[in-house]
């Protein structure tokens, strides 16, 4: 991505990050290593994101405190992305620094036997936000139409009729108080190997590491077309995507966390009024001896 012009930097990240509903997407031509919207470097980005995190840190407490008083509001962040692109990174360092008890942290791995028994979107409904809760999804109902796409786990029919499900599923959500916030962690070929090599190089890591994944290295090309075909047909205004650079940790987790920001700071949640007499329960425990 080049260098956004001053005028473009004052949008929201929102805006410069977010792929237009629609329009078509070729993954080859987004730099995984641009930096649009941060601050000047590494450090300030840092910076930038611990303070965002105490802001994120309140807002999430009002969003809670509002869904105790019937507030039917809630967030999903989904991540999607290549094998160490991110997703649990993410998790860690954004979503880390929130009060768990208001967060649903759910990694979708390969379906159980009951699972497979239902229609793909049965699991997802299950791990939803509660009212006031903020949802992380590492790996979403995304999974049905990418890797089932490129092993062939379904006829090419029936994953063609997800996305068309997929939208409908996500407009119920949206028109049920969910705001979605659809992040793509967009990592390059080489970067994925100097990550992998890392792990191997590392023996507190090698738990980490899958000698399948070297395999699925070589169906890159599928799989970036299935996410390009995935990113332009489950994108709309009330569920866009999110296109992130992940090369660069710092970048990714500053970027994430702004996005919650901007998306918290629009739905203004506000403690809810006391239910009880305040002065009263005041002069009760005043004269409590």
């Amino acid at each position: 991505m080049p260098k956004k012009p001053a005028r473009e930097q004052a949008r929201t990240l929102r805006d410069l990050l977010r792929l237009p509903p629609g329009e078509g997407v070729e993954l080859s031509r987004y730099d995984a290593r641009a930096t649009p919207g941060a601050p000047d470097g590494k450090q300030a980005a840092r910076a930038d994101a611990e303070r965002t995190g105490k802001h994120l840190a309140r807002l999430q407490e009002r969003l809670w405190a509002a869904g105790t008083a019937g507030d039917h509001r809630r967030v999903l962040l989904v991540l999607q992305g290549m094998d160490t692109s991110g997703k649990g990174g993410t998790v860690k360092h954004v979503i880390g620094q929130l009060n768990p008890s208001g967060c649903r942290i759910t990694a979708f791995k390969a379906p159980t036997e009951e699972e497979r028994r239902h229609d793909f979107l049965w699991r997802v409904r299950r791990a939803l936000p509660e009212p006031g809760e903020i949802g992380i999804f590492d790996r979403s109902h995304y999974e049905d139409v990418l890797i089932a796409r490129v092993r062939h786990l379904a006829r090419p029919a029936e994953i063609g009729s997800r996305y068309g499900l997929i939208n409908d599923f996500e407009r119920a959500l949206a028109d049920d108080g969910v705001t979605l916030v659809k992040c793509f962690l967009h990592i390059s070929y080489d970067e994925q190997r100097r990550r992998l090599l890392r792990r191997l190089d590392r023996p507190d890591k090698h738990w980490k590491f899958d000698p399948g994944d070297i395999d699925e290295r070589a169906l890159w090309p599928a799989y970036q077309e299935a996410y390009e075909l995935a990113l332009e047909r489950c994108s709309a205004p009330y569920a866009p995507w999110y296109l992130i650079p992940a090369d660069r940790k710092w970048y990714r987790n500053w970027a994430i966390s702004r996005l919650l920001l901007e998306q918290l700071r629009e739905l203004d949640p506000r403690y809810p009024q006391a239910r009880f007499d305040v002065r009263e329960c005041r002069e009760r425990l005043l004269k409590d001896t």
